[in-house]
């Protein structure tokens, strides 16, 4: 599979994984297949929640932010990332982590805003930093393993305190820097875990392992590393784009996340083109806070094609 297949795969899977997720969020577990019980039936992308069908939700916004600070900047300028981030939140979008809303509009600057917070609450490890990360996996994917990494966890810092999130940005980062590879991620994990900080490896060497099964996460899939397990653990058990993100979504909880998480991995993995017309062609993004602009599928393939060079 070319390269580029992989690469507009994640932005798009991505994309996709949090548009059909959103209107289920915080939902029980089994609410997609119950009310879309026949798999490649159509009617998905309902909407819902307050969410228009098609519509992705600040998992993907953020994403954008990112990917546009990037290009724009001609590499990472974390000032000027976090800036936008402050802008988007300033907007009153749709939804915006407790967490990151805190930190963004505490009025520190871009280099302490995040610590403070940590500081104050103690409780920092939520998945908002790795929901936004397939646009910058893409784009550090070419630079190796140690670049990749180093730039999810300084990306991932500018809202998360604690390093948890982290290095559950990192393992993602490096999965997809893998499956852009041509190898496969999930026989790529045991090597990815060797460059986990010491503190949080034995928490995400338990939630990637092939036993295990979300149902044994021992907090809210909210936090980072039973995300990213979820996510790990949907891509494994399925056989196909549309299954992963129908079981990342079945699990009920935090699914726009999870569902976008998986969605990035499922879309390295199976390119593209296994992602359905269907939940594409009504998928778009709009950018609170910078005038109006709504992305469609072709703003995102272009995204994807300038974050690669």
């Amino acid at each position: 599979m070319k390269r580029m297949q992989r690469t507009a795969g994640v932005i798009v899977g991505s994309a996709v994984g949090d548009a059909l997720g959103g209107p289920f969020e915080f939902g029980p577990q089994g609410a997609f297949s119950a009310r879309f019980p026949a798999p490649g039936a159509g009617g998905e992308m309902c909407g819902g929640g307050g969410w228009d069908p098609g519509e992705a939700t600040d998992d993907t916004q953020m994403a954008i932010l990112v990917a546009e600070s990037l290009l724009e900047q001609g590499g990472l300028d974390l000032p000027d990332m976090f800036g936008r981030f402050q802008r988007w939140a300033a907007s009153e979008p749709k939804d915006i982590g407790l967490q990151t809303e805190d930190v963004l509009t505490n009025g520190m600057p871009w280099d302490l805003a995040a610590a403070v917070h940590f500081q104050g609450n103690q409780r920092a490890a939520g998945n908002g930093s790795l929901m936004r990360a397939s646009t910058s996996a893409v784009h550090f994917a070419a630079a190796g393993q140690e670049a990749t990494m180093d730039a999810a966890r300084r990306i991932a810092a500018l809202t998360h305190g604690d390093r948890a999130a982290w290095e559950g940005t990192a393992i993602f980062h490096e999965l997809i820097r893998v499956a852009l590879e041509d190898t496969d991620p999930l026989a790529a994990l045991p090597d990815v875990m060797d460059h986990v900080h010491p503190d949080h490896h034995g928490r995400y060497a338990t939630v990637v392992a092939p036993d295990w099964h979300p149902d044994q996460a021992t907090e809210f899939n909210g936090a980072v590393w039973p995300c990213l397990g979820s996510a790990v653990w949907a891509l494994r058990t399925t056989a196909d784009f549309e299954d992963a993100i129908r079981a990342a979504i079945d699990l009920g909880g935090d699914t726009d996340t999870v569902a976008a998480v998986t969605g990035g991995l499922a879309g390295a993995y199976y390119g593209l083109d296994a992602i359905p017309d269907r939940w594409t062609r009504p998928l778009h993004v709009p950018l609170p806070g910078f005038d109006g602009r709504v992305l469609r599928l072709t703003d995102l393939l272009h995204i994807a094609h300038r974050l690669v060079g």
